[in-house]
């Protein structure tokens, strides 16, 4: 694997022009600390420049490779009204992030673009059937300036996501377009760099990629270090992310802080992918009511409070949340920790106060003074980027004899990603599915659980293309569960059984729980009232109106990411008599095939075998 991935062309963007998006926020008390001429260089009146200039940092997350708009819920954000009520907007779609963030920019000549990880991974088959090449294509487009890796960017290990970044074609599958001789046209990677300080080579113990990277524009620095979460090993494969070793980000950052320091970079940007659950999942709700980062919870706020006072600003990712905090920094001054949703749905406009004097950013000990940033919504009702709209016809053209092929049919939505509950309808099918599976490797299988997070998406009822309504497509399924696992069958005990429901809700997971879907016959009560494990009232757990018996022996089915334990579940790690199946795309697509057609659709679930008690 490289250790410093090489650019091979030049910065595009050094002299763009570039505005602030309206809708920020104004705030009285910064305009009166700040000397007169502060925002956009205006000059000092004797034709020099004034000590302060506005920067602009417009920022996204957990892209995932959504180039096309996200279907169903998963392309919605919540929108809290003036009265209130809450307002549903259709949002996302690189065609229209592009137009965002080109509008955002225009007119404004200090502006940096950056995301906080997964722009790829858990992709959708237009980006992910050819390894996520058409996203970094996308990314390169629409002026994207740099990156911190996420845990996604690990699906298919280091040397891939070093592809990425560097070009060439796939080791595999090859060079997926021809270029004008017939010939295969050569990937040419990403124009952005990608950073992971917190990742290091096992043999060399030096970062795999670039631990930072500094944006100069006419005597303006501004210092980006880039991290993922300290546990990605826990929600990758294994393969992923052999031979790698993930560092704590608090300590990762606080390094690096001090390296640009002395190098005479005083304003620093932290690009991290790990985040936070915010009170309210309406993208415009005040997260600093009553107080500074009272809105917010999770690790992103432990961290945040960790991180050296010489980094001014968060952009955060992972949890595929919205929010724009003031949390406050070691010093207890507050700092500004953003996050722009998912999948394009949404971005963020930060305006960061820079003085050409202190090369520092401006920052006041009043919340939201300074830096001050706001979400806005990619809106699907402005006008297309016609060069986005132009790489998706390339791209689907090569995607489309695979991607229209119809695997089944449905008489209705079934939610899945976008559900909001712990067992969702679309999580029922997909344990259904891998249990039938299951049962033709082996008539002794009893049960079997799916991992939430490995749910990427929900299956509408409406038609994506010319296929018609209620049809699923291969390209929608591969929507659903993009990342090839196969469908494992192992022998668990009951008390390894229980062992297993109870980490959902308790050790790694008891933040933030990992409910497991279910298949058909297995039932239990989830008390959230209760803490940690508790909640998994352990009496409730039934398989066919039978209470489990500890001492009996169950064959359970699951993809290898949870045979591994990944997700903090390490006791279904621990399953005896193990029997590798296949892909659990293919037992998805095998189940619709063969339980539905178009006179005799699948209704959606009802999603009642877990109850639930709050």
């Amino acid at each position: 694997m490289s250790a410093i991935p090489k650019h091979r062309r030049p910065r595009r963007r050094a002299t763009r022009v570039l505005a602030v998006a309206a809708g920020l926020a104004t705030v009285g008390a910064m305009a009166a600390a700040l000397p007169a001429g502060a925002g956009q260089d205006h000059g000092d009146g004797k034709g020099g420049r004034s000590r302060t200039v506005d920067v602009q940092l417009l920022s996204f997350n957990d892209f995932h490779g959504n180039l096309q708009p996200p279907a169903g819920s998963s392309g919605q954000v919540t929108e809290k009204q003036a009265d209130g009520t809450e307002k549903k907007i259709d949002a996302g779609g690189v065609e229209y992030l592009a137009t965002s963030l080109r509008t955002a920019r225009k007119a404004h000549p200090y502006s940096i673009t950056a995301a906080a990880g997964d722009l790829i991974g858990a992709s959708p088959l237009l980006s992910g059937l050819f390894h996520d090449e058409p996203t970094v294509e996308a990314m390169n487009k629409l002026g994207l300036d740099v990156t911190s890796v996420g845990n996604h960017e690990f699906d298919e290990g280091a040397t891939e996501l070093a592809r990425m970044q560097n070009g060439g074609c796939h080791p595999k599958d090859g060079c997926f377009e021809q270029d004008g001789r017939g010939k295969g046209k050569k990937f040419e990677g990403a124009d952005y760099p990608y950073l992971a300080a917190n990742v290091t080579s096992e043999k060399t113990g030096k970062p795999i990629l670039k631990p930072y990277w500094v944006w100069k524009h006419k005597g303006v620095k501004v210092g980006f270090i880039g991290v993922t979460l300290e546990g990605t090993p826990d929600i990758v494969s294994a393969d992923g992310v052999k031979g790698l070793k993930f560092h704590d980000e608090i300590e990762t950052v606080n390094k690096y802080a001090k390296i640009l320091d002395k190098q005479g970079v005083k304003s620093i940007v932290t690009l991290i992918h790990e985040g936070g659950v915010p009170k309210s999942q309406t993208y415009n709700y005040d997260c600093d009511s009553p107080g500074a980062g009272d809105g917010i919870s999770g690790p992103i706020t432990t961290i945040a409070k960790g991180i050296t006072p010489k980094v001014d600003a968060l952009v955060t990712g992972h949890t595929h949340n919205a929010y724009v905090c003031t949390i406050p920094d070691p010093a207890g001054k507050p700092r500004m920790v953003t996050s722009a949703s998912s999948y394009g749905k949404l971005y963020t406009d930060t305006t960061l106060t820079y003085d050409r004097k202190t090369k520092d950013i401006v920052r006041t000990s009043v919340p939201q003074s300074s830096p001050r940033a706001a979400n806005h919504v990619v809106s699907r009702e402005q006008a297309k980027a016609p060069d986005m709209t132009s790489l998706i016809g390339r791209w689907d053209k090569l995607a489309a004899p695979v991607a229209s092929k119809p695997v089944g049919y449905i008489s209705g939505d079934i939610p899945g990603r976008g559900a909001g509950v712990p067992e969702s309808p679309l999580g029922d099918l997909i344990s259904d599915a891998q249990l039938a599976h299951a049962k033709s490797l082996d008539p002794e299988a009893d049960l079997a659980l799916m991992n939430p997070g490995g749910i990427r998406s929900d299956i509408v009822f409406k038609a994506s293309g010319s296929e018609g309504d209620g049809v699923v497509t291969y390209g929608e399924a591969f929507t659903v569960q993009p990342f090839s696992n196969t469908v494992n069958l192992v022998d668990l005990t009951g008390a390894q059984l229980v062992t297993g429901l109870k980490q959902q809700v308790s050790g790694s997971n008891e933040a933030s729980p990992k409910i497991l879907q279910v298949s058909e016959g297995l039932t239990y009560t989830l008390d959230m009232t209760k803490s940690g494990a508790d909640r998994v009232v352990a009496g409730s757990i039934k398989l066919n109106g039978k209470a489990i018996d500890p001492a009996a022996t169950y064959r359970v089915a699951m993809n290898s990411f949870l045979a591994g334990g990944g997700d903090g579940f390490a006791e279904l790690g621990k399953g005896t008599r193990p029997v590798v199946g296949s892909d659990d795309l293919k037992a998805f697509n095998d189940y619709l095939s063969a339980n539905s057609s178009a006179d005799k659709p699948i209704a959606p679930p009802k999603a009642d075998r877990i109850t639930v008690v709050r």
